[in-house]
C-alpha cells in the first residue's frame, strides 16, 4: 500500500465517522514569543488545535481529522536508525468534548485491521501499552477494560509517564495515552513485560499509533486542574505506517525515502547507508521549512534550517558525493509530494529553493576552508589553549559550529579540553538567553509595541506591499517584517535588486492613497473564501478558520490594499500623515529570493 494509499484510507475512514477534514496547517508555529512553551515548528498533529483542546470552539465542529506536516529536532543524532526523521506526518483524528476512549480505542482497533475501510494488519502482532498512574492521575484501568474486548490482557503493557503520557509543553493540555506497537518481524508472539520492553529497545516493534485521552490542564508543568471538555488527541506517524505496510522494518526503504536514496546510490564515491538516509530527511526538510517560509539566519528557525543543512553537507563529504546533485534532491521531493503541498510550485519557484540551498552549500564549504586555515594555524603555536570562549568566537564571528572546530582539532592533533567545550556551550546558552528575552519584548505580528506611530507605519506596509505587487507583479509576497517607532523592515519574495525608479513609484502609491484619506475597513471571513478572492495573504496555514480582512478604500470605491491581517491599524489614512511623509530608505537582499526594505516617516 503506498503512502498516498494509507493517507487517503485513514482520511476517508475519519470522514465517514462524521470528523471534518483539515488541510495541514504551516509548519511554522503561530505561538506567540512571550508565551513559555512557544515552540519553532509544529511538532504534532495536536499542536495547531491546542486553543480547541482548551475549550474554544472550532468552525468546522467537534470531530477534526487531518495529515498534519511536523518537524521534530529534538531527535537530531538519532535521524538515520530504523524510524527517526526530522520531518514527517502525522495523522490524525480529534474529539473535542465529543467522543472518549471507548470510541478512540475502538475506532484505533479497526483502522489497524479492518481489511475494507483500514489498513488489514495482523491482530496478533499487535500489542498495547496504557498509562500506569502516578500521584496525580490514577492506573488508566479503564483503557484496559475497554482494550480486552480486542487483545488479550497478557498483551496490554502498563508504563510510566515518561512513555504514556502526553503534553504539548508546560501550559497546555495534557492527559495519559494508549499506544499500539507491531511487530515487524512476525516472530515476536506472547511477550512478558521485560520481553516487550526489550523488543521496542531493538526496534522489533514500531509505535504504530497514539491515543491521547486530554482531560487535564498544565500550567508550569504542573496539573491545576480539568479541561472544561474531555478530549481526545491521535496520531499515527506516516511513515512508520507506510514501514509497516510496505513490508520493510525501516522508515526509509518506504516510498517516501527511496525515490531519495536512488539518487544518492547513484552519484556517492562512497556510499554509506546511514549517512545517505541523514542527507534525504534533512533535504526533504530544507525543502519544506523554505516552502512555508523560514530563512536561513543564525537564529531561531533560520538556525535550524542552516543547521540541518549543514549536516547534510557532512553526510555528502562522508558519502564522498558532490553538492551539486542538490537540485536533483529538490525535484525528486517536490515530485513526490506534488499533488499535495507542493500544487502550486512551479519550476521558477523551485529554481528559488536550489539556489537557497546551493547558496547555503557555498557559505558551509567557504566556512570549512576558513577553520581550517585557523587550526592549521594554531597546529603551528606550541603554545596554543584552545578556550570556550575562543570556540564561541570562531561559532559567532566565522560561523564555525562547535562540532566543526571538534573535527577540525581532531584533524590537526590539537586537544580541546572538556572544560572547554562546556564553557563554550555555557556562554552560547546565556546569549540564547538573551536572544530569548529580547524576542518577548516584541509585540505578536512583527510589531515592537502597539503604539500610534507603529499603527501608522504598519498602515504604511500593507500599502507598500500593494504597491510593489502592483509595480513587480503579483508573484510578490510578504516574507516577514519587523516594526519599531523608528521605521519598518519589510521582506518580501523578488528574485532582483529593485531599481530607484520602482522605488520611487511605490513611494508614490503609499503616499497618494494617504492623501486621499481612505479608510481602513475590517471583514471577517471564512478563510478558505479569503484565500480563492483577491485577498492578499501570507503564512495562511497560521491563521484561524476565520480570518480578518482589512480593505483600504477611499470614498470613491477605489480599492488600495485588501490584506489579511490579524495587527492594530489605523482608522483613517491622513492619521499616517501626522508623523510625515513615506520614505523608503533602503533595498537590500535578505536572502536567496527574498530582499528586504526599510521605510520611514519623515517631516
Amino acid at each position: 500500500m503506498t503512502s498516498q494509499e494509507i493517507r487517503k484510507r485513514f482520511l476517508d475512514f475519519f470522514a465517514k465517522r462524521n470528523h471534518a477534514i483539515l488541510d495541514s496547517a504551516s509548519l511554522i508555529t503561530a505561538d506567540d514569543p512571550k508565551a513559555t512553551n512557544a515552540t519553532l515548528f509544529n511538532t504534532a498533529g495536536m499542536q495547531p488545535l491546542i486553543p480547541f483542546l482548551m475549550g474554544e470552539s472550532h468552525s468546522k465542529g467537534s470531530r477534526l481529522a487531518s495529515s498534519q506536516k511536523c518537524v521534530r529536532t529534538g531527535d537530531l543524532e538519532e535521524v538515520g536508525d530504523n524510524t527517526h526523521a526530522t520531518f514527517f506526518e502525522m495523522l490524525g483524528n480529534w474529539s473535542l468534548g465529543d467522543y472518549f476512549k471507548e470510541d478512540a480505542i475502538t475506532w484505533s482497533w479497526q483502522f489497524l485491521t479492518d481489511k475494507e475501510e483500514g489498513l488489514g494488519l495482523d491482530p496478533n502482532r499487535l500489542y498495547v501499552t496504557v498509562f500506569a498512574g502516578n500521584d496525580m492521575v490514577p492506573k488508566d484501568t479503564e483503557a484496559v477494560e475497554i482494550w480486552k474486548q480486542f487483545i488479550p490482557e497478557h498483551r496490554i503493557y502498563y508504563r510510566d509517564s515518561k512513555d504514556n503520557w502526553w503534553t504539548a509543553g508546560a501550559n497546555s493540555p495534557a492527559g495519559p495515552s494508549t499506544e499500539m506497537f507491531y511487530d515487524l518481524t512476525g516472530e515476536l508472539g506472547d511477550l512478558s513485560a521485560k520481553e516487550f520492553e526489550q523488543a521496542d529497545e531493538d526496534q522489533k516493534l514500531v509505535e504504530i499509533w497514539n491515543d491521547v485521552f486530554m482531560a487535564y490542564k498544565l500550567e508550569g508543568g504542573e496539573i491545576v486542574g480539568e479541561l472544561p471538555q474531555k478530549n481526545v488527541d491521535t496520531g499515527a506517524g506516516l511513515e512508520r505506517v507506510a514501514a509497516v505496510m510496505q513490508g520493510t522494518t525501516n522508515i526509509f526503504d518506504t516510498d517516501l525515502f527511496v525515490p531519495l536514496l536512488d539518487i544518492l546510490k547513484q552519484h556517492a564515491r562512497n556510499y554509506n547507508e546511514r549517512h545517505a538516509r541523514i542527507i534525504a530527511d534533512h533535504i526533504k526538510t530544507a525543502v519544506f521549512l523554505i516552502n512555508d517560509g523560514v530563512v536561513i539566519s543564525n537564529t531561531g528557525r533560520g538556525y535550524v534550517l542552516r543547521r540541518i543543512l549543514r549536516r547534510a553537507y557532512n553526510s555528502l563529504e562522508a558519502i564522498e558525493c558532490s553538492e551539486k546533485i542538490i537540485p536533483e534532491l529538490i525535484h525528486a521531493v517536490v515530485l513526490m509530494y506534488k499533488d499535495l503541498y507542493f500544487k502550486d510550485v512551479d519550476e521558477k519557484k523551485i529554481a528559488i529553493k536550489i539556489k537557497i540551498v546551493a547558496t547555503e552549500m557555498d557559505k558551509i564549504v567557504k566556512i570549512i576552508q576558513r577553520g581550517v586555515k585557523i587550526f592549521k594555524k594554531l597546529k603551528d603555536d606550541p603554545n596554543t589553549i584552545v578556550t570556550g570562549k575562543f570556540l564561541m568566537d570562531l561559532e559567532q564571528t566565522q560561523g564555525l559550529p562547535l562540532s566543526m572546530s571538534q573535527k577540525l582539532a581532531k584533524k590537526f592533533g590539537i586537544i580541546i579540553s572538556d572544560e572547554a567545550i562546556e564553557d563554550c556551550k555555557k556562554i552560547r546558552r546565556e546569549h540564547q538567553e538573551l536572544s530569548r528575552k529580547g524576542a518577548e519584548k516584541k509585540f505578536k505580528g512583527g510589531l515592537a509595541e502597539d503604539t500610534p506611530k507603529i499603527r501608522a507605519l504598519h498602515t504604511a506596509t500593507h500599502l507598500m506591499l500593494a504597491g510593489l505587487r502592483k509595480e513587480l507583479g503579483d508573484d510578490v509576497h510578504q516574507k516577514g517584517s519587523n516594526i519599531t517607532e523608528e521605521r519598518t523592515r519589510f521582506d518580501f519574495t523578488y528574485d532582483e535588486k529593485v531599481s530607484r525608479d520602482i522605488l520611487d513609484k511605490v513611494e508614490d502609491y503609499v503616499n497618494n492613497a494617504i492623501s486621499t484619506n481612505a479608510k481602513m475597513g475590517v471583514q471577517l471571513m471564512d478563510k478558505n473564501e479569503a484565500k480563492n478572492s483577491d485577498v492578499v495573504g501570507s503564512f495562511w496555514e497560521k491563521y484561524p478558520d476565520t480570518v480578518k480582512v482589512w480593505t483600504i478604500s477611499d470614498s470613491e470605491g477605489n480599492i488600495y490594499s485588501r490584506e489579511l491581517c490579524g495587527g492594530p491599524h489605523v482608522d483613517e489614512l491622513l492619521q499616517i500623515a501626522e508623523f510625515g511623509t513615506f520614505k523608503i530608505k533602503k533595498e537590500e537582499s535578505s536572502s536567496a529570493g527574498v530582499r528586504r526594505i526599510k521605510a520611514i516617516l519623515e517631516k
